[in-house]
């Protein structure tokens, strides 16, 4: 499988954010949030990089019809770059132990459905029927 640069980019830059949270976390008393939170963070990651790499060249900033992809992790969710993303939110906040900046997914969450069902709009006009029966068997 050839890996493309920008992949390699993207996960080798929130390599480092997972890290960095680990350290902190490690470096402090492990209370069970802690735990939880540094848990899901790096469960989220290795899902978020791993779609992250199958999505290839076709992920792009703003929605763009290029492959629909179909295969790995996209066979059951058809946005798991947003799902995972926010899930490492979510770890990485009760990982620093700072809960009320969950706050910060009640902005988020709903501005990723804007973002996917954009997505999907795109999808459908390029891909039509295809692009249909792929939303009826895949979830988000």
């Amino acid at each position: 499988m050839k890996v493309e640069r920008t992949a390699l980019a993207h996960i080798s830059f929130t390599s480092i954010g997972t890290i960095l949270l680990a350290w902190y976390c490690l470096s402090r008393p492990l209370s069970p949030a802690r735990a939880v939170g540094l848990g899901l963070a790096i469960l989220a990651f290795a899902l978020w990089a791993t779609a992250r790499l199958q999505i290839g060249a076709s992920f792009s900033v703003q929605p763009k019809a290029k492959v629909l992809v179909t295969h790995g992790i996209y066979s059951r969710i058809r946005n798991p770059i947003y799902i995972f993303g926010m899930v490492w939110i979510v770890g990485l906040i009760l990982a620093i132990g700072e809960p009320w900046l969950l706050l910060i997914v009640l902005v988020l969450a709903p501005m990723q459905v804007v973002r996917a069902k954009r997505e999907a709009s795109v999808l459908e006009a390029k891909f039509g029927d295809q692009y249909r029966a792929y939303q009826r068997r895949t979830w988000f």
